[in-house]
């Protein structure tokens, strides 16, 4: 259970993109990204772009590139390639990209997943991380997986209310040295 802040705390919404990575859906069958976006929008974010791609290291890691170089991105949430199958390739595009990856995400995500799928959780090789002062969430491509990491970890740590703290107050520190 997370603690909220103070009442003075004043809710800061982010500027969030989401980037399905599928080989087989389309905008019109994209329910993990929507869930996304609907649940960002609801929480008073703003979806500053979206994206469907095949599994391709090159092209995620062009995308993702783009949005890590526009300071005004704070958060990029990618769903999907992240199992252990032949086409999965999601980390290995971008894990690259991190200067500062969050092992704590995927450990965390996959005990809370272990509750709703059991053991089939080791398959996912969810992760985070940070790049240019950007948080970066790569997340099953399941609608059910990406309803868990919003609900108990993402929607939390990115609520500027939640305490004692949150990914966004650091977010103006994260590029200090």
């Amino acid at each position: 259970m997370t603690r909220k802040g103070s009442n003075d705390t004043p809710f800061k919404p982010l500027n969030i993109a989401v980037l399905t990575v599928s080989d087989s859906r389309t905008a019109e069958t994209d329910t993990s990204g929507d869930t996304l976006c609907q649940r960002a929008e609801s929480a008073g974010h703003r979806v500053s772009d979206r994206k469907l791609l095949p599994d391709d290291v090159f092209q995620l890691r062009a995308a993702v590139s783009v949005w890590i170089a526009d300071e005004t991105t704070d958060c990029i949430l990618i769903t999907g390639g992240t199992s252990i199958t032949g086409r999965a390739s999601t980390p290995e595009a971008i894990e690259p990209l991190l200067v500062r990856p969050i092992p704590g995400f995927g450990e965390l995500f996959r005990y809370y997943s272990l509750e709703e799928i059991g053991t089939s959780t080791i398959q996912s090789r969810a992760f985070a991380g940070v790049a240019n002062a950007t948080l970066i969430f790569g997340l099953p491509g399941s609608t059910g997986a990406c309803r868990t990491a919003w609900d108990r970890i993402l929607q939390p740590q990115l609520d500027s209310r939640t305490g004692p703290c949150n990914f966004v107050s650091l977010l103006r520190r994260l590029n200090e040295v």
